[in-house]
């Protein structure tokens, strides 16, 4: 499993709301991705907004991160994401505190 923190900045027109409400819309397309796990949608109050993925596979991100998902962010935003990937190692999910290990 892979992890991958995306971050980009916000021009100084999109404040919390506004990048709320965005998130909010798009947020049901996310739901049909091939090997996307799941998503969280970050923002920050230094103007700093994206995402936290979990990926089956390091090819199934990096698929993603081109052609359409890439052409948006650079029209909407203006800038290229800074994408980070992880290996993950091991999770552990609340409520219950159960363990996976090397997943």
């Amino acid at each position: 499993m892979i992890t991958v923190i995306v971050r980009y900045r916000l021009p100084a027109t999109i404040g919390r709301d506004a990048c709320r409400e965005h998130f909010h819309r798009i947020a049901a397309g996310f739901g049909d991705i091939p090997g996307l796990i799941r998503k969280q949608f970050i923002w920050s109050e230094t103007g700093t907004a994206g995402g936290v993925y979990q990926w089956a596979s390091v090819a199934d991100a990096k698929r993603f991160y081109q052609g359409p998902w890439l052409d948006g962010i650079l029209a909407r935003y203006g800038t290229y994401p800074e994408i980070e990937y992880f290996e993950t190692l091991a999770l552990t999910e609340n409520p219950g505190g159960t363990v996976v290990l090397d997943p």
